[in-house]
């Protein structure tokens, strides 16, 4: 069904009565996995191990993944977040299965599993104390298409005299038994080109065995192992091992085509030592997982309302703050009541844009679409239109035309109206303006929202807006302010002329923009709108000495003109292609374009990665890579410590870029990260704003395992 406002509306309002409470607990489901966080003690004791496990449930013709997910795909991963004291080891994984698609070879779980860990419990808990185990879980699930997923999930146990067991203890002791026997060191060696492991003397009877390695590459996955008297000769990969290299995996012995054991090859599951997690107290995130724990809905709409002060200093929205400030000299000479409500006109057109964007949004949700903040700027119509709505405010400014009959006429051009209409449409031209930009705050508040149901999202949306248009209400609510401001004067429109050239500077980065979104075609037919757009100010502007008529035809004239800008502007670069380039876009300046693939890899491989996720639209974006990310010794550093630098383009929107902002709890750019070295070490999520120094430090900063 094709949306517009008829329909949106009434949505909004239905959203804004339903509940929106979202609370983390055992169990989750998605269309594909059920997880489950279970445990075998109903109660713990002080200074115990307990056991416990992530169950997944998996539909049929899908699968998850192993420690090595083979030629493709992500294991599964658990960040803890547990009370002070306690520790959780590493998964114990279960002996996988292998799964095959053409020239491709994977290793993981179908139909259900169950990942055990060992849990240490701190001896300073009492009896009747409550522990909590919440767990923020991350896994892929593939059929012919792979689904990024993620859930967190809490239990919280009884603390007792005695362990009791609970009523997945046998669930359990079954995950355990799935989990390889320990087996003697491995004795291999390259011969002819060939891996050759050695089959343990007491192995059982058997007549085949497949070997699936921990270390990804150190075998070919989809190659056949075949089995030869005592010995498995093997096709290795891109990372054979080396003279004096452990080889570390899972033997599986067959008989009949069917498993009889598995043997942990020269790694011994049951002595894993627990490693410890940061402390975090109950509902807290541990360290190591930077995305582990969203906001609670206060916090994400007080990040909101701090996000949209921010946003008043930005490039993008300063220029139009500065002049609906330079209105109010004139308006503060008169009534007090006039002045408030010019600001609550300002407040209403501010949060009216914020309501209408968060509803597009929510109703593109409803319809499966990923989409986060600045995400109308991926449509090339859009950037046009903005480009165009710049320039005639610089015009205006300017002097070529007077659309709004004040030192501030922007919003009151918009709508063609003077008075209180003028400074509603200011509020929708201030949110418009505000869009590509992006704040210190907004990219949690709104990564929270965008994951919530539609009230959520409305109302921290709404949090947004209120902070935007919160300086230009108090400045019309205290006099005291107001009585600061200078007098009005001449002063005033050379200023005015002088922001002009901020409005032509913006509609030009966003005619670059449309540029390298759908081509110099696409440039061609802005550049031709944007003449004449200047056409119609002119002829409007100098033909008022002319009689009724004179004057009709020219406005006529005009209309026409500014009509034929939008429209054919709009037809130019209607249907321009409009499709990711991550994946084409050639390596620049150290930075390769980013893809999953390579960056797991890279992770694989236990590189160190830095991923920036931007898009030309982006003005912080730019600001960052220009002021943070280019200098000579930030780029040293990079090849120094042998850093991989992958950029991800999500200026004509990418699926793949959505997936990454969504996990890590962002809606939109810049999202930037650092993967220390180390296959498991967690990524270091930094701030919106970067500075050299920023960068420097946490290239320097200790990796979280």
């Amino acid at each position: 069904m094709p949306l517009n406002a008829s329909t949106l509306w009434p949505a909004l309002l239905l959203a804004l009565a339903a509940p929106c409470v979202a609370h983390a607990q055992a169990t989750a489901k998605t269309e594909q996995v059920e997880v489950r966080l279970v445990s075998a003690a109903a109660t713990v004791q002080p200074g115990q191990s307990l056991l416990v496990g992530l169950q997944q449930k998996i539909i049929p013709h899908w699968h998850t993944y192993w420690v090595n997910p083979g030629d493709s795909g992500l294991p599964t991963t658990i960040a803890w977040t547990l009370p002070a004291g306690a520790t959780a080891s590493p998964i114990h994984w279960p002996t996988p299965s292998r799964y095959s698609l053409g020239p491709i070879t994977n290793y993981g779980y179908a139909d259900e599993v169950t990942l055990p860990s060992v849990v240490q419990v701190p001896t300073g808990l009492r009896d009747g104390d409550r522990f909590e185990l919440k767990a923020k879980v991350d896994w892929l699930v593939c059929n012919d298409v792979c689904i990024p997923q993620n859930a967190t999930l809490s239990l919280t146990l009884p603390v007792g005299t005695a362990a009791t067991p609970s009523g997945d203890a046998s669930l359990l002791q079954q995950a355990q038994a799935r989990v390889p026997q320990r087996g003697e060191p491995a004795s291999w060696q390259l011969d002819g080109g060939k891996l050759q492991l050695a089959v343990p003397k007491a192995a059982p009877a058997h007549d085949g065995a497949y070997f699936f390695a921990r270390k990804w590459g150190l075998v070919a996955h989809a190659e056949p192992q075949q089995l030869q008297q005592a010995r498995l000769v093997i096709t290795p990969g891109d990372n054979a091992p080396k003279a004096g290299d452990d080889v570390d995996g899972v033997l599986v012995l067959l008989k009949d085509g069917k498993p009889v054991q598995s043997l942990a090859i020269g790694h011994d599951p049951a002595s894993l030592t627990p490693v410890p997690v940061s402390a975090a107290a109950p509902g807290t995130a541990a360290a190591s997982a930077p995305s582990a724990d969203q906001p609670s809905l206060w916090l994400a709409l007080g990040l909101a309302l701090l996000g949209g002060l921010i946003l008043n200093l930005m490039p993008c929205v300063f220029p139009v703050l500065t002049i609906k400030v330079l209105s109010l000299l004139h308006t503060a000479q008169g009534s007090r009541r006039v002045v408030r409500l010019h600001g609550l006109a300002y407040l209403a057109g501010v949060l009216a844009s914020f309501a209408a964007l968060a509803g597009v949004l929510i109703a593109l949700k409803a319809g499966g679409d990923s989409v986060g903040w600045g995400f109308q700027f991926q449509s090339p119509v859009f950037v046009l239109l903005v480009a165009l709505l710049m320039f005639a405010v610089g015009l205006s400014l300017s002097g070529v035309v007077n659309l709004g009959g004040s030192a501030a006429g922007i919003g009151q051009g918009l709508a063609s109206q003077p008075g209180l209409r003028g400074s509603f449409f200011t509020g929708v031209l201030a949110t418009v303006v505000a869009t590509p930009c992006t704040a210190p705050f907004m990219g949690v508040a709104i990564g929270y929202a965008v994951t919530q149901p539609a009230g959520v999202t409305l109302a921290v949306f709404l949090a947004l807006g209120l902070g935007l248009a919160l300086p230009y209400l108090l400045l019309c609510e205290w006099p005291a302010l107001q009585r600061r401001l200078p007098r009005p004067g001449a002063w005033m429109d050379r200023l005015k002329q002088a922001l002009a050239f901020p409005m032509y500077a913006s509609a030009a980065w966003l005619a670059w923009v449309l540029a390298r979104q759908a081509g110099p075609e696409a440039l061609a037919v802005a550049l031709a709108g944007a003449i004449g757009l200047a056409l119609a100010a002119w002829l409007y502007s100098n033909t008022r000495d002319l009689g009724p008529r004179g004057r009709h035809a020219s406005a006529a004239i005009a209309t026409l003109l500014v009509v034929g800008a939008v429209g054919f502007g709009t037809l130019g670069v209607t249907g321009t292609t409009n499709a990711p380039q991550a994946t084409t876009a050639a390596a620049h300046g150290g930075w390769e374009p980013y893809t999953p693939e390579r960056l797991a890899t890279l992770r694989q491989e236990g590189k160190p990665v830095f991923v920036n996720l931007t898009a030309d639209w982006c003005i912080t974006c730019l600001v960052n890579e220009r002021v943070a990310l280019s200098p000579a010794h930030v780029d040293d550093a990079f090849r120094q410590a042998g850093i991989t630098r992958l950029k991800g383009d999500w200026t004509r929107g990418d699926e793949r870029i959505t997936k990454l902002l969504a996990e890590h709890g962002r809606s939109g750019v810049p999202l930037y990260l650092f993967y220390p070295p180390g296959a498991q070490a967690q990524p270091q999520v930094l701030p919106q704003l970067l500075t050299p120094d920023l960068v420097l430090a946490a290239l320097k900063a200790p990796a979280s395992p």
